[in-house]
């Protein structure tokens, strides 16, 4: 089976549950707090490695306590954590998520996360392996990744997550786009939501591959998600989820979608096997730690 590289983002979550989110000016008592591995890297780097797939980790770090859990939690997982570099200066990325009604909202702290830089990767691209990236480190170090691995016959993933303005040509480097309806909104000037019909949200996917995407997939939710190729758009069901926390949720879904591309299914066929991954991950709290192994997976795919 191929490799998978994922270039990005390792946070430190500091994750707060209540009741429900306060009010401006409003002190809550009685939450509950978690210190949760996160970061979308990091996330989607555990969740390929526990589906099976050989997987490496690129990345940066603060020289703190929060750097050492991290680099451990990768290890435990099997992911290669040998390209995370220490960076002097910066702390490690910290993510403040407050989890309320099964719902999150999300503050970063991106730090160390923005000293990532192209050449801290040592390993040159190989045409079998699947390279991966996401919108928490600097952008231009990101396309220059991108286009490295696109150049040398690797598949290429981007989420496009949080979603930034990008600027022309990154694209190009793409062979799967992935995002939420949110994501794809700002992408592309449509206005879309969780309801919008399904043709307005492929037309959105298809102005994301006009500007260089080879396939964009759209992730919806409690909807599932829509691959659109050049071959036209499919839409994937969604799996039913007992939701204890949404987060990570994304990112469990683009690390799966890398793990079945770098073992040689088509697009459609990741694209749904990643949405039971997604559904299996929801069901725990944390991000990194939600990440389902490969038998979880099967199981919800057998009862579906």
């Amino acid at each position: 089976m191929a490799r998978v590289v994922v270039c990005g983002s390792l946070n430190m979550d500091i994750v707060v549950q209540s009741e429900r989110r306060p009010a401006k000016g409003e002190t809550l008592l009685g939450a509950t707090v978690s210190f949760l591995p996160g970061g979308k890297g990091l996330n989607q780097a555990v969740a390929a490695a526990r589906l099976g797939t050989a997987t490496a980790m690129y990345g940066a770090v603060g020289n703190d306590s929060f750097a050492n859990s991290l680099r451990a939690f990768l290890a435990d997982n099997d992911v290669d954590s040998s390209g995370v570099r220490e960076v002097d200066g910066p702390a490690t990325g910290v993510a403040l998520i407050q989890v309320a009604g099964g719902d999150n909202a999300i503050t970063v702290a991106s730090g160390a996360n923005l000293h990532f830089k192209r050449d801290m990767i040592r390993d040159a691209p190989h045409a079998d392996e699947v390279w991966v990236a996401q919108f928490e480190t600097r952008l231009e170090e990101t396309a220059a990744i991108l286009a490295k691995a696109h150049e040398a016959g690797a598949r290429t993933v981007l989420n496009l997550a949080p979603f930034l303005p990008f600027p022309e040509g990154l694209l190009d480097g793409v062979d799967v786009a992935v995002l939420n309806e949110i994501e794809l909104s700002h992408a592309t000037g449509t206005r879309l939501r969780a309801t919008s019909a399904l043709r307005d949200i492929v037309g959105a996917c298809e102005k994301l591959r006009a500007r260089g995407a080879q396939s964009v997939v759209a992730t919806l939710g409690a909807r599932g998600a829509v691959v659109v190729t050049a071959e036209g758009a499919t839409s994937i069901p969604a799996f039913k989820a007992k939701v204890v926390d949404t987060t990570g949720a994304g990112d469990c879904f683009v690390g799966a979608l890398a793990a079945r591309l770098a073992a040689g299914d088509a697009l459609v066929a990741a694209a749904r096997y990643a949405n039971a991954a997604a559904s299996c991950a929801v069901e725990q709290l944390g991000a990194g730690p939600s990440m389902p192994t490969a038998e979880k997976v099967a199981a919800r795919l057998a009862a579906a």
